[in-house]
C-alpha cells in the first residue's frame, strides 16, 4: 500500500487467538492469548478471536462460552470473534467451510491436491512397509498415481512437488530451517469435509489478512509444511512467533492439561486478580529487560516487546503468583476491597450474632495484612480468626494468664484497663495504643496485653488487642473484659 507521495506504507498488524472448544483453557493457551493481544495493542492494530472447531469429536459443550468467559475475566478484549461480529466473520471455521471449499478446489484444479484412495488399513500397511525397509514414513514416497477426481467425499491431500530444505525467521527462535524429510502430503479436508488445521488456519489467517501468528513452538516442525502451502497459493506468510512452553513446578514437565494444568477461571475462582494474572503470565516467558515485576494493563502493552520472549520452557512458580496478586492487592483503594470483601466472607461468619457488614469493615486492615488472594477469607473463617469479630469467644479459663504469672496479676490489670476505657471515646487502634500502652510496658507487656488480647479474641494468636478493640468498639472491649475478670474470679 503506498500513500499520496508513493511511499510505502506498513500493513495494519492483525494477531488472533484461535483455540479449540475441547474443554477449559489453561495458563499456556491463555498466554499465548495474551502475547497476541498485548502485540496487537501495543501497534494499535486488530487482535482476532477465531474458534477452530473443526474436530467434532473432540468438542465439549460450553467450550466456546468458557473460552470467551475466561478472556474477558483475564481483561483480554478482542475486535473482532463469536460475540462480536466484524469483517471477518464469521468466526467460527464450522461456519467457514466454503472458503476451505473454494481453495481446495483451487490447488486441486492447479494440479497441487489430489483425493486420496487408500483406506486406512491401505495407510498402515504402507507405514510398515517403510519400518521394514529402516525409513521415515513419507505418504508421499507412496502418492498414487492415478488419483480418483475428488468428490468431496474422500479425503484430499497436498501434492509437495517443491521437495527442498527450509529456512525462516522467527520472531522469538530468530533463523530456523528444515531440510526436505520435513515435507510431506498432508490431509487439507478430511472424509467428513471438516478441513485439518494444517489447512484451514492458512486459510482463516489470510482471509482475515493476520500478520503476525503467536503459537506454541510444537508447531515449528509442521512450519515447513506450512511454508510449502503457502507458496502453492502464492501466498505472503504472516510473521511467525514461537512461544516457549510453561513448565511444571519443578521446571523439567511441559505443563498442560493431562498434567493436572488448572483451569484458568479455577485462579478466579479463588480469588486472584485478574490484573496480578495478567502481569505474571506476561512474565513467565518473558523479561521487560529491567527490574520491574509488577505492571498495569497498560504498562504491559507500553513495555511488551516480542523480541525478548524466552527461547527457553518458562518454569510455573504459584510463590510468585501469590506474591504478585498480593502487591496488587494493596492497590486496592479501602472502600472498593471492603466492598469486594464483604461478598467473600462465608455465610458461616454472616449468621454470627453481631455481625454487620459495618462492623465487618472494620477489619479491612486485618484481613488485608493476613489475605494472598480473597478466597483466603474462607480459610481464615475455617480457622477460626474471623468469628470472635462478631461472637463473644469460648475459650480456657488458664489461657488468660501469661505464662509465668499469676491469675491475681491477669485480673489486677485486666481491671486496670477496664478502667481506663470506661471515659474513653475510641476512634482508631492507635488511640487505644496511646491509652493502654504506657500502662503495659511498665506492668510488663506480657502480664497485660495477653490477658487483654484473650479476652477479646480466645485465640493464643490473632491481631493485636488495640487493632481487636477498634474492631468491637469501647463498649463490647469492656463487656468482654468483665466476662474474662468474671471466669477467673470464679477459678480455681
Amino acid at each position: 500500500m503506498k500513500d499520496s507521495v508513493g511511499m510505502s506504507q506498513p500493513k495494519k498488524v492483525v494477531t488472533r487467538f484461535a483455540p479449540s472448544p475441547t474443554g477449559y483453557l489453561h495458563i499456556g493457551g491463555v498466554r499465548t492469548a495474551l502475547y497476541a493481544w498485548l502485540y496487537a495493542r501495543q501497534n494499535k492494530g486488530v487482535f482476532i478471536l477465531r474458534i477452530e472447531d473443526t474436530d467434532k469429536a473432540r468438542e465439549k459443550e460450553g467450550s466456546i462460552d468458557h473460552i470467551i468467559k475466561s478472556l474477558k475475566w483475564l481483561g483480554i478484549e478482542w475486535d473482532e470473534g463469536p460475540d462480536k461480529e466484524g469483517a471477518n466473520a464469521p468466526y467460527l471455521q464450522s461456519q467457514r467451510l466454503d472458503s476451505y471449499k473454494k481453495y481446495a478446489e483451487l490447488l486441486a484444479k492447479k494440479g497441487l491436491a489430489y483425493a486420496d484412495p487408500y483406506s486406512a488399513e491401505e495407510v498402515e500397511a504402507l507405514r510398515r512397509k517403510s519400518e521394514e525397509a529402516k525409513k521415515p514414513f513419507l505418504y508421499r514416497d507412496y502418492r498414487p498415481e492415478n488419483p480418483p477426481a475428488w468428490d468431496g467425499t474422500q479425503p484430499l491431500r497436498f501434492k509437495t512437488t517443491n521437495i527442498k530444505s527450509y529456512e525462516w525467521e522467527d520472531l522469538v527462535r530468530g533463523k530456523l530451517s528444515a531440510g526436505p524429510e520435513a515435507l510431506d502430503d498432508f490431509i487439507l479436508i478430511k472424509q467428513d469435509g471438516y478441513p485439518t488445521y494444517n489447512f484451514a488456519h492458512i486459510i482463516d489467517d489470510l482471509e482475515m489478512k493476520v500478520t503476525h501468528i503467536m503459537r506454541a513452538d510444537e508447531f515449528i516442525a509442521s512450519t515447513p509444511k506450512f511454508l510449502s502451502l503457502y507458496e502453492a497459493l502464492d501466498l505472503e506468510r504472516p510473521e511467525i512467533a514461537s512461544l516457549p512452553p510453561i513448565m511444571g513446578p519443578d521446571g523439567k514437565k511441559k505443563l498442560s492439561k493431562r498434567d493436572g494444568a488448572k483451569d484458568i477461571l479455577d485462579y478466579a475462582n479463588e480469588g486472584y486478580l485478574p490484573e496480578a494474572m495478567m502481569n505474571f503470565l506476561a512474565l513467565v516467558g518473558w523479561n521487560p529487560g529491567d527490574e520491574r515485576e509488577l505492571f498495569t494493563k497498560e504498562e504491559l502493552i507500553s513495555a511488551f516487546d516480542i523480541h525478548k520472549v524466552h527461547k527457553s520452557g518458562a518454569q510455573m512458580n504459584l510463590e510468585k503468583l501469590d506474591w504478585m496478586n498480593k502487591e496488587h492487592m494493596k492497590r486496592i483503594p479501602d472502600d472498593q476491597f471492603a466492598v469486594e470483601m464483604l461478598k467473600w466472607i462465608p455465610d458461616t461468619i454472616k449468621k454470627l450474632p453481631d455481625y454487620s457488614d459495618e462492623k465487618a469493615r472494620k477489619i479491612v486492615p486485618v484481613i488485608r495484612d493476613r489475605i494472598v488472594k480473597w478466597s483466603d477469607i474462607k480459610t481464615m473463617a475455617d480457622d477460626g480468626e474471623l468469628g470472635h469479630y462478631f461472637s463473644e469467644p469460648a475459650y480456657e479459663v488458664e489461657k488468660l494468664v501469661w505464662k509465668g504469672s499469676t491469675k491475681e496479676k491477669a485480673i489486677e490489670n485486666l481491671t486496670i484497663v477496664k478502667d481506663m476505657l470506661a471515659g474513653f471515646l475510641g476512634e482508631d487502634h492507635t488511640r487505644y495504643k496511646e491509652l493502654i500502652f504506657p500502662f503495659a510496658e511498665e506492668a510488663g507487656k506480657g502480664d497485660v496485653l495477653w490477658p487483654l488480647r484473650f479476652a477479646l479474641s480466645g485465640k493464643e494468636k490473632s491481631p493485636d488487642p488495640f487493632m481487636l478493640a477498634q474492631v468491637l468498639g469501647r463498649d463490647e472491649v469492656i463487656k468482654r473484659i468483665e466476662i474474662a475478670l468474671g471466669k477467673l474470679k470464679a477459678y480455681y
